[in-house]
């Protein structure tokens, strides 16, 4: 009696799992081995595509069966086996070598000249199928894309809400992964410390275990998170239509520590101003270092030109800038008499910044189509396209951003502003008095850059605290009041670039 293998196969894993092909196939296979009087020595079971090259098992039997330990192979029918031309001459090569191949539910004969051709046939058939569904696939595909709908399972932070609809935030882990963003842009956390501190706090995998270091960094540097959509293997970027967990400045600033241009280490020291001044040579944070009782921050570099710093003098430099920002009770009279006035007339404001903003959007699409026509007509490389398509819909989603703000509610804008206020009432007090963790988140808040020259810090401040800095460069003989409406109308916008002065008497 003649020994064969035979060989099954289904396309994915759920389909072996809940379907019932595989065991249709064994049962087709079986019948025919027994009505040929062959015998099965070894069956061999695949749940992968027949479309790709590579398959393990499929290749395990056929280095097994030209070793003659079987005189050849039994498969249910052509489509079965190999799904690509260069599968299907592996099995012609198998007839040319002697050895058998039958197929249980189709009368195909490799060994002669006239059935080989039907078979060839057939199998060319089944490529050409595949390559069709392939292509349709992808179509559909990228059709999904370009409507801003991502067609893959959604990532953590996300709900699938069924086909054709954009994800969804997740209630309960959207605000987790937020929480990721923020303390990582800290520079308090390690990729390592980061993993422990979300698996403590109840953040979990799309599988509901706890997240590897390398899927806490995978999930740093995912832009779907911005309201982008990025193909990693071709490097397309697109702009989705489902709602943004992260801000695009605050996934830009994870971005520039994960890049290396913050570094992050571990914490040895509770010193004030620790990871908080760069030196301006060279970059880099610069190191905190105790000497006969005194605190002194030095570049790490040794041939920089940064010596160090004593801690008093950085001191002395912070309470200056925060001295500046303090605002006097008629002033704080002032801004919340102009910012209830631009609350109660929100609707005229809104429609005018509205129709200045959908005319930037208008402007960004015509770019837009200009960059696709001259990648269509060859006049642009691919990755200048794509690297130029993404920075345009970034763009896209700082408007987005924008016009995101006509959305709050006038309680939620009154406590932006109060914050504020709340933060320049006595900044120069609250970091004397302030415990080291209390200073640097302050500093954190009211800052955004502190750089060190030789013996000097230049501290740059964070929005609206550089405009309230500035007020006195209009208190004589400049439109002092107009600078503070105009400070006001940004508070309530978050409109942060330069803007009209609003005539608000």
């Amino acid at each position: 009696m003649k020994s064969f293998y035979a060989y099954i196969r289904v396309s994915t894993q759920k389909q072996g799992q809940f379907g019932v092909s595989l065991q249709e196939q064994r049962a087709a296979i079986e019948r025919y081995a027994h009505k040929q009087g062959f015998s099965i020595t070894q069956w061999f079971e695949e749940r992968e595509t027949a479309a790709k090259r590579g398959r393990p098992i499929f290749s395990q039997m056929l280095k097994q069966v030209l070793l003659r330990k079987a005189q050849g192979i039994i498969i249910h029918k052509i489509d079965r086996s190999a799904r690509n031309l260069r599968d299907w001459a592996d099995l012609r090569e198998l007839a040319d070598n002697g050895l058998e191949v039958h197929f249980a539910t189709e009368n195909l004969d490799l060994h002669t000249n006239d059935r080989r051709l039907s078979a060839d046939i057939q199998a060319v058939v089944a490529a050409a199928y595949i390559d069709n569904l392939r292509q349709e696939a992808k179509k559909g595909f990228y059709g999904r894309l370009k409507q801003g709908v991502y067609p893959l399972p959604a990532p953590v932070g996300y709900l699938d809400c069924g086909a054709g609809k954009p994800k969804e935030p997740n209630p309960a882990t959207a605000p987790l992964v937020r929480k990721a963003f923020e303390l990582y842009a800290t520079r308090e956390y390690s990729i390592t410390s980061l993993t422990l501190q979300l698996h403590n706090i109840g953040l979990r995998n799309r599988r509901g275990a706890a997240f590897s270091r390398s899927g806490i960094a995978t999930m740093l540097t995912n832009p779907f998170y911005v309201g982008l959509i990025n193909i990693h293997k071709t490097g397309e970027t697109f702009r989705g239509a489902h709602d943004p967990i992260v801000s695009l400045p605050l996934f830009q600033r994870v971005q520039d520590i994960l890049s290396g241009k913050s570094v992050v280490g571990s914490v040895r020291h509770d010193f004030v101003f620790r990871r908080m001044l760069k030196c301006v040579a060279c970059g880099y944070s610069l190191v905190g270092d105790r000497k006969k009782g005194h605190v002194y921050y030095r570049c790490w570099r040794a041939d920089c030109v940064t010596t160090s710093i004593r801690e008093e003098a950085v001191e002395a430099a912070v309470c200056q800038t925060l001295q500046k920002i303090q605002l006097l009770p008629e002033e704080l009279a002032e801004l919340r008499a102009a910012i209830d006035y631009i609350i109660s007339h929100r609707q005229r404001i809104d429609d005018n910044l509205r129709r200045s903003l959908d005319l930037q959007n208008t402007n960004l699409k015509a770019r837009m189509d200009r960059l696709i026509d001259g990648y269509m007509d060859h006049m642009i490389e691919k990755d200048a396209f794509e690297t130029r398509k993404a920075n345009l819909l970034k763009e896209q989603v700082q408007l987005a951003e924008k016009l995101g703000h006509f959305d709050q509610n006038p309680h939620a804008i009154a406590e932006r502003a109060d914050r504020y206020f709340e933060l320049a009432k006595s900044p120069h007090l609250s970091f004397i008095s302030g415990l080291p963790e209390e200073k640097r988140k302050l500093l954190n808040e009211i800052t955004s850059n502190r750089v060190v020259t030789g013996k000097s810090v230049a501290i740059t401040l964070h929005f609206p605290f550089q405009q309230i800095a500035d007020r006195p460069k209009y208190a004589y003989g400049g439109p002092y009041r107009a600078a503070l409406r105009t400070l006001a109308w940004k508070l309530i916008t978050a409109d942060h670039s330069p803007a009209r002065v609003l005539d608000l008497r």
